[in-house]
């Protein structure tokens, strides 16, 4: 049985039409952890033009390759463990790397980490697109985003909706530059940087 989340059938489309555009010019991209898989199957069938590698952790991966089993697209590809802890991710580079809903899941070392790796694997020129909610000037753009961050933070002390400016000094010192803050449905956003 495929894993399901709501979510992704709510904000794929949205997402899609930013791809569309940030992506068009693009030939391989790394999906850090592609959750259920339903984002690689959907963005896979409508950008062919993409090789759209899928990763998560190793308990997640049957659940994608379910959603991967049932779509037969070749562009889009079984996942791989990556683990933001890791030193050592089993990939090689891409042009182009796409997360969604990830960095309020983890501990801020992690995220650290997280953009450690990204600096390792993304070629120069290479695209990063980062989705979900994100606070300005520590503040929270929406009720519903404070009540998300005390949610997240009651599941784990750790976690909790980042600031953006921490998260655009974590790119910098990869050598990347913002390129587009692009407001999404329900309180998110894309944030799209390009390494230069």
């Amino acid at each position: 049985m495929k894993p399901y989340a709501e979510s992704c059938d709510i904000n794929k489309d949205p997402i899609l039409d930013v791809l569309k555009e940030v992506f068009a010019d693009r030939r391989r991209v790394l999906e850090l952890a592609s959750g259920t898989g339903q984002h690689a199957v959907h963005f896979g069938r409508a950008l062919p033009h993409l090789t759209w590698q899928t990763s998560e952790l190793q308990p997640n991966h049957t659940g994608i390759q379910a959603w991967l089993d049932e779509a037969q697209l070749p562009n889009v590809l079984a996942p791989v463990q990556i683990d933001a802890n890791d030193e050592h991710w089993p990939v090689g580079n891409f042009d182009a790397i796409f997360n969604a809903n990830t960095v309020h899941i983890l501990s801020w070392p992690e995220v650290e980490k997280l953009f450690a790796g990204i600096g390792r694997v993304l070629n120069s020129g290479g695209i990063l697109c980062l989705y979900g909610p994100f606070n300005y000037n520590g503040n929270f753009t929406s009720d519903s985003n404070a009540r998300f961050d005390i949610w997240l933070k009651a599941r784990n002390p750790l976690s909790g909706v980042r600031d953006f400016e921490a998260l655009n000094a974590l790119a910098e010192a990869q050598d990347m530059t913002l390129l587009s803050d692009i407001e999404m449905p329900i309180n998110n956003r894309t944030l799209v940087w390009q390494r230069t």
